[in-house]
């Protein structure tokens, strides 16, 4: 095996300009498969954190008629508080509303919160601060597409417990900012004891976050839904982008191994006597099929040599400082930040690693498989059968 290596050590540096070429393929593809992947996993944990801290707590408990993905059940979709449950879930409260900005109609949600919690990042304080009628704060895009600024007042049209359309003006007192777009397109955010005051709907709320060291139990007419179940969709949509990217990993590897896979035929091909010599100087056709098997397999090797030393710092450097992404990319209607932070761990590392180098060893070893069944004497004249 040492003997295998170091032939095709000085047989992969006798070649040059065409291992070097190989190498670069094979390098390229390398990081650009980290990388990608690294960007994904980042984009992952960054949107799952944002939407935990926004939205979701530690889990949440919807009233039984409420489907957060349905706004039909939102008329409906209500219950009374349980009462053993108050102490570790924060209340929620919607109901659907009719915003009137400037003379415009635009539909919205209204979602009562107590104005003292802690559990999630929005911050509900300025609702206690404020000493407006209805105090309510608002996303920054949808702040943007209602032309709305902190301190104005606009007209606001809801149904009450009884269906009786009510209206009043409410005050933005004040505009926040998240990744989550889930809490922002379309949300006015008020105190739950006003909201309960609007609609007669006193102790009732849609669904409960839970704060941490919730245990949940069965309660009648509610049923909780953890995170993982919270975060599917999230998930199932970075799984679609890594089924698309996979096809771009595919093609560029099938580029770089097809270079190696030629490359090995015309080796094969144009050192014939050489594999002729080693034959009659005692080698065995395996032997001998092994040195060109592991020529193949130092391509990957030198690939991710020279693809550390090149990618190592953009990784660092991208992992630390982040990846600005274009302006206007948190209104897409999806939880992604401004700057992702990749995430490079390693077993994404390993396994590319893995990957590359059992595809380089198997195209290098198909080619390499005429030479079992080559004639010695015909190769040392140059002659293949």
């Amino acid at each position: 095996m040492k003997i295998a290596i170091r032939l095709a050590f000085k047989n992969l540096i006798k070649a040059g300009l065409r291992t070097w070429l190989n190498v670069t393929v094979l390098a390229f593809t390398f990081i650009f498969i980290v990388f990608y992947n690294g960007f994904i996993n980042g984009w992952q944990d960054q949107a799952e954190q944002d939407e935990i801290a926004w939205q979701y707590g530690q889990g949440q408990l919807l009233q039984e008629g409420f489907d957060p993905q349905d706004p039909f059940t939102f008329q409906e979709g209500h219950a009374l508080l349980p009462e053993d449950e108050q102490q570790n879930l924060v209340p929620v409260l919607i109901r659907q509303a009719t915003l009137y900005p400037e003379g415009r109609l635009m539909p919205v949600v209204i979602k009562g919160i107590r104005a003292d919690q802690q559990l999630l990042k929005l911050p509900t304080h300025l609702l206690e601060e404020s000493s407006a009628q209805i105090p309510a704060i608002i996303g920054k895009r949808f702040a943007t597409a209602a032309n709305l600024k902190k301190g104005d007042q606009v007209l606001l049209r809801w149904r009450d417990k009884y269906g009786t359309f009510d209206a009043s003006n409410f005050t933005v007192a004040g505009i926040f900012n998240t990744n989550s777009a889930a809490v922002d397109n379309g949300q006015i955010w008020v105190p739950l004891d006003k909201l309960w005051e609007m609609t007669g709907l006193t102790n009732e709320a849609s669904f409960l976050i839970a704060k941490p060291g919730y245990q949940a139990t069965a309660t009648e007419g509610w049923e909780f839904k953890d995170l993982d179940y919270l975060l599917s969709d999230l998930r199932a949509a970075v799984n679609m982008e890594r089924s698309t990217s996979a096809i771009i990993y595919l093609v560029l590897l099938c580029i770089a191994l097809l270079a190696i896979f030629d490359t090995q035929v015309l080796s094969i091909f144009r050192r014939q006597q050489e594999i002729g010599t080693y034959i009659a100087l005692g080698m065995t056709r395996k032997q001998v099929l092994g040195i060109f098997t592991v020529e193949g397999s130092m391509y990957s090797i030198f690939a991710m040599v020279v693809g550390g030393l090149i990618g190592l710092p953009i990784f660092i450097y991208t992992a630390t400082q982040g990846i600005g992404l274009f302006d206007g990319i948190d209104e897409m209607g999806i939880s992604i930040a401004n700057r992702v932070y990749p995430t490079f761990g390693f077993g994404l590392v390993a396994g590319t690693v893995i990957l590359l180098l059992i595809s380089a060893t198997l195209v290098s070893f198909l080619p390499a498989r005429k030479i079992a069944t080559m004639n010695p004497v015909n190769a040392l004249k140059g002659k293949m059968l």
